[in-house]
């Protein structure tokens, strides 16, 4: 995904982080529960592989997201929530009860005669 630059009040930012079609879900998955690559590409259909790489990685290198990898005979990696990560859920979840207000409001607007 194309990065926005940044503009001074911190919202680009934002955006950058959570950008993309995938990444708000990713993280709401992976604060439920931490998760491994498997799980997390069943609980978002549509997703191809590729996409689910790219996204984690990003999110990985923006302290979103933790990767565990556990050694053993098949390799496990699991991905989890990092407090980071935590709280921009948290802004998310704010977001997300405005935008349900929002389309209430709109829904009402319309229905008026």
């Amino acid at each position: 995904m194309k990065r926005l630059p940044g503009d001074g009040c911190g919202l680009a930012t934002a955006l950058n982080a959570i950008g993309g079609k995938w990444k708000t879900m990713i993280l709401w998955e992976v604060n439920l529960a931490p998760r491994r690559f498997g799980v997390l590409r069943r609980s978002l259909p549509g997703i191809s592989e590729k996409v689910l790489t790219e996204q984690l990685r990003e999110m990985e290198a923006d302290g979103l997201i933790r990767r565990e990898v556990f050694p053993g005979a098949v390799q496990k990696v699991v991905y989890s929530v990092t407090e980071y990560g935590v709280g921009l859920n948290e802004a998310i979840a704010v977001m997300s009860a405005w935008g349900k207000a929002h389309e209430a409001r709109l829904a009402q607007r319309d229905a008026a005669p």
